[in-house]
């Protein structure tokens, strides 16, 4: 199943999940995985660090995460840096170059409030353990002299959960982390990245003594983009699942409720955010904790799905398939632990397909009908707004929805700073932390501009056309759709 990969960074970890999952489908995985580093990593000539021996090394960080396990020096969290893959970046932030003239105004000392700029030979030099990074003398110096260098895990964290330690390497505050994953995303060393949970899976799949489902974020339309979703059902079926729901019938059992809330959040002048977004909602309890009462107490579509496929069959298995990392710390949240067993990443799916030679391209169709347009649009942003204001129409609701909806995590933040201070106009906040929605998620596979095309063609192609005809699959089920 060839195709092309955004980045090596991607190709690696790809290659390494996939000699993990084959292994583990031979149940060899615990003779053999120390042999992994060298299957993709031949010979005595390096390919992207100093010599074979670190980069062996770093893959070896990698397969223990693969593995399921917790990296040296990690805090146990699901987001974690390999230490051995994290120490090529510039720790100082900002530098002067050869640039500088040594101009007689000197305006970078001038603006330095903690003094920390001097002059040797007439050239600026910054005392590293003076500066507080404010940037003035960057913003001062007439030549451009003075460099800004990030480290880009640190510029992608929206709430600064990521500092350098003493020895260099980049730490992650789990007290701050709200698992969005842009710091997996963005380091251009592929040095910080998510536990996997692909061997439990398989585990799972290989042992055929109750029926394990799978549910898929509607995103995946644009991940497997020469497959339809019929032909990844079939795919999954290959590979040992019982069925394969979408999450956007899970969107549609939850937006009533939401709506119904929302409803009542306007009478009472107050405001509702949404719960659909795992990094979100942590990123309100974390950093925002007096708004947590204006959360929609609806669990998320992932959520809803698990439960009613184990309210049908209690001895049922729940997989998730998504681009999304956060959504591996929801499925053991206190409020909602117990529906979804395990998350897999789109990266993860892949990588189980790849190792057990299944192309869905080439699978049968097995099409089936349970959502709605408005549930598929969840996958992108402005899909939860839509949708809400369209239960209302269904209910004959005459409320008049202000909605904000913030694409990514820092209109997210400022939004949300806004409604602190008692100055928020809207009414609705719909919060996705990923720029774009689910279709941006960290482990997507496919970011391109044309994903949001391809979600927003599956959604029109749903024959269910409102969410009250979508919902009429599930009545037969009662469960709770809010959070314990």
């Amino acid at each position: 199943m060839p195709r092309k990969f955004e980045t090596t960074v991607q190709l690696l970890r790809h290659e390494v999940l996939t000699h993990v999952a084959k292994l583990s489908m031979e149940k060899t995985l615990d003779q053999h995985k120390d042999l992994i580093p060298y299957m993709i990593v031949k010979g005595k000539k390096p390919h992207f660090r100093c010599c074979v021996y670190k980069e062996r090394a770093v893959l070896r960080e990698r397969i223990i995460l693969a593995c399921g396990n917790d990296v040296r020096g990690s805090s146990g969290g699901i987001i974690q840096v390999m230490e051995t893959a994290c120490d090529e970046c510039p720790v100082e932030r900002f530098t002067v170059t050869e640039a500088c003239r040594g101009c007689i105004a000197h305006p970078c000392m001038e603006v330095c409030p903690v003094n920390a700029i001097g002059q040797i030979s007439r050239k600026a030099i910054i005392n590293q353990e003076k500066c507080i990074e404010c940037g003035r003398c960057k913003q001062a110096c007439p030549y451009g002299a003075i460099t800004d260098t990030l480290r880009p895990c640190v510029k992608a964290c929206p709430v600064k959960a990521i500092t350098t330690g003493e020895d260099r390497l980049a730490k992650i505050d789990p007290e701050k982390c709200i698992n969005c994953g842009q710091c997996a995303y963005r380091c251009p060393f592929g040095a910080i990245s998510e536990k996997s949970f692909i061997t439990h899976v398989i585990q799972s799949l290989q042992a055929k003594d109750h029926p394990v489902y799978a549910i898929v974020a509607p995103a995946v339309v644009a991940q497997f983009q020469d497959a339809t979703l019929g032909q990844l059902r079939t795919a999954l079926k290959k590979i040992g699942f019982f069925d394969v729901y979408e999450a956007a019938l899970g969107a549609d059992m939850i937006i009533p409720e939401e709506a119904a809330e929302l409803e009542e959040k306007i009478q009472a002048g107050s405001f509702l955010t949404t719960s659909c977004c795992p990094a979100f909602v942590e990123m309100i309890e974390k950093h925002f904790p007096e708004l947590k009462e204006h959360v929609s107490s609806a669990v998320s579509p992932m959520i809803a799905v698990a439960r009613y496929l184990k309210a049908k069959t209690p001895e049922a298995e729940v997989v998730f398939i998504g681009p999304c990392i956060a959504k591996k710390a929801e499925t053991v949240r206190e409020d909602v632990v117990g529906a979804v067993d395990h998350a897999l990443t789109f990266e993860e799916l892949l990588a189980i397909l790849s190792a057990s030679e299944i192309d869905p391209a080439q699978c049968e169709e097995n099409h089936r009908e349970e959502t709605s347009p408005f549930g598929r649009a969840f996958a992108r942003s402005g899909g939860v707004t839509q949708a809400v204001v369209q239960s209302l129409k269904e209910s004959n609701k005459d409320i008049t929805v202000k909605p904000l909806k913030c694409n990514g995590a820092e209109e997210c933040i400022k939004a949300l700073r806004i409604a602190k201070a008692g100055k928020l106009p809207e009414n609705f906040i719909e919060g996705m932390a990923c720029i774009n929605g689910c279709i941006g998620g960290p482990a997507a596979l496919n970011h391109s501009p044309k994903a949001k095309v391809l979600v927003d063609k599956f959604s029109q192609e749903a024959q269910m056309k409102t969410i009250q005809e979508a919902n009429t699959t599930v009545k037969d089920v009662p469960i709770s759709l809010h959070r314990d």
